[in-house]
């Protein structure tokens, strides 16, 4: 049987799940739209270039034509994809994690997918674990 915790996990999982379909969709969407629009700027660009070659003997240099926006821009697509990829893929995992652990029965074990509980439930166990070996040592030097 399970109980309320444990569907709301499961609701919830549910929809974040149908959320990310919706949004890789959305995307791609965008980015064929985005493509269309740079297709339509870089032939404008190109007949402006070549309407002011064949007007202007003497070449003179085109105004700045990126704002700062679009050089951020462009500087920002310039990152690998790996980098990417971890900037969007450990946050969106765990999310997921957090809310695949809430179905878990045992509601003392909720939360231990997300990294930084994880890690300080590992630090706090490597801490634990050093304190008792350093309490043992101490006996045996005493019983000694």
């Amino acid at each position: 049987m399970m109980n309320f915790r444990q569907r709301m996990g499961w609701i919830g999982v549910g929809l974040y799940l149908l959320a990310s379909v919706a949004a890789v969709y959305y995307v791609f969407e965008i980015n064929q739209t985005y493509n269309r629009f740079t297709l339509e700027h870089v032939e404008r660009v190109a007949q402006e270039k070549e309407q002011n070659q064949a007007g202007d003997t003497a070449s003179s240099p085109l105004p700045s034509l990126f704002t700062w926006a679009q050089s951020l821009k462009t500087q920002l697509l310039l990152l690998p994809f790996w980098v990417w990829a971890t900037i969007f893929l450990i946050p969106y995992l765990q999310v997921f994690l957090f809310l695949y652990s809430c179905t878990r029965a045992d509601p003392k074990t909720v939360g231990y997918c997300i990294l930084p509980i994880c890690l300080a439930v590992l630090c706090n166990r490597h801490h634990t674990f050093a304190k008792a070996s350093n309490q043992i040592s101490r006996l045996q030097l005493i019983d000694t």
